[in-house]
């Protein structure tokens, strides 16, 4: 009876493995339904042009921020989003120490005064006096140097004040131009650096308009030309798009920073940098967003 057990489910089991083998094959073979992507890519609205990614920056550029001498922050008076002016505060470095300063360098500058008016003063009466032998040469002489002196000391100390009220003048951070708080990355109580930061403790810059800052291959800078019409579209959603102005090229070609991933794509490829400008209006695109930008391409284009 074993023997005939054996005679069959071997076969039956062998022919079970054949099939399963056949499934895998063919289920390994079917290629899978392709995803369909978040967002339609942008479309070129030129029949012949140049491509290039660009990223959105202020139009005065991206001002970083900086305190002019380090300290503890003692008050910050903007926040994102605000409209600045020029000289507008900022922040404001402890100023408890240039203030204390400019407090002594105020008294002695009064005590100069004083000395120079009692100085004038002598001199005056000697000066004043008819009968010239009641009074030396020396005396006379001695009176005009102290008033010299002390007319001196007055400068001196009128000196040491404004440089008292330039030093603390420096621990209130002011505005450059008008435009908008782009980033607030420092808060009261904080210790500001006055060296040079990767991430800067303030970014300002003017919104209206708007920079694109676009990155073309340096072997197709040669055929886009100055003032060429131009579109941009924002990543993610080309049906916001705007037709940009062309503002001027970089004179420096660059490398290229901002790498798109693809496997043919060199680290050591330089771009040109270009310019252009542009009025949002009421859509949605912010300073730091990536765009897609084709520029038109004219026959025979030259720069």
């Amino acid at each position: 009876m074993l023997k005939n057990l054996r005679t069959y489910i071997l076969p039956v089991i062998a022919c079970v493995g054949l099939l399963l083998g056949i499934r895998t094959v063919v289920a390994g073979g079917t290629r899978p339904p392709a995803a369909a992507p978040v967002a339609e890519p942008a479309r070129a609205p030129f029949s012949t042009y140049v491509a290039g990614a660009g990223i959105v920056e202020a139009s005065t550029e991206n001002i970083a921020i900086a305190a002019a001498v380090g300290g503890m922050v003692q008050e910050v008076l903007v926040v994102v989003g605000d409209q600045i002016k020029v000289g507008d505060i900022l922040f404001v470095i402890d100023e408890r120490s240039a203030k204390a300063d400019l407090a002594v360098k105020t008294a002695a500058l009064r005590v100069a005064e004083v000395r120079l008016a009692d100085a004038q003063a002598q001199l005056k009466l000697m000066e004043g006096v008819s009968d010239r032998r009641a009074l030396s040469v020396d005396e006379l002489d001695r009176r005009r140097f102290g008033r010299a002196t002390a007319s001196a000391e007055v400068d001196s100390a009128q000196a040491q004040l404004d440089a008292a009220s330039v030093e603390l003048d420096r621990h209130i951070v002011r505005s450059p131009i008008d435009g908008e708080v782009l980033q607030v990355k420092v808060r009261s109580g904080e210790f500001a650096s006055a060296q040079a930061l990767a991430n800067p403790l303030m970014i300002v810059g003017s919104v209206t308009p708007l920079n694109v800052r676009v990155d073309v291959d340096e072997n197709d800078a040669w055929r886009v030309r100055s003032g060429a019409p131009a579109k941009a579209s924002l990543r993610g959603n080309p049906e916001i798009s705007v037709a940009l102005k062309f503002v001027r090229f970089e004179p420096l070609v660059v490398p290229k920073r901002s790498l798109t991933g693809d496997s043919t794509e060199r680290v050591d490829t330089r771009v040109l940098q270009i310019l252009y400008s542009f009025d949002r209006g009421e859509k949605a695109i912010f300073a730091g967003q990536l765009m897609d930008v084709y520029i038109e391409e004219a026959q025979n284009s030259s720069m």
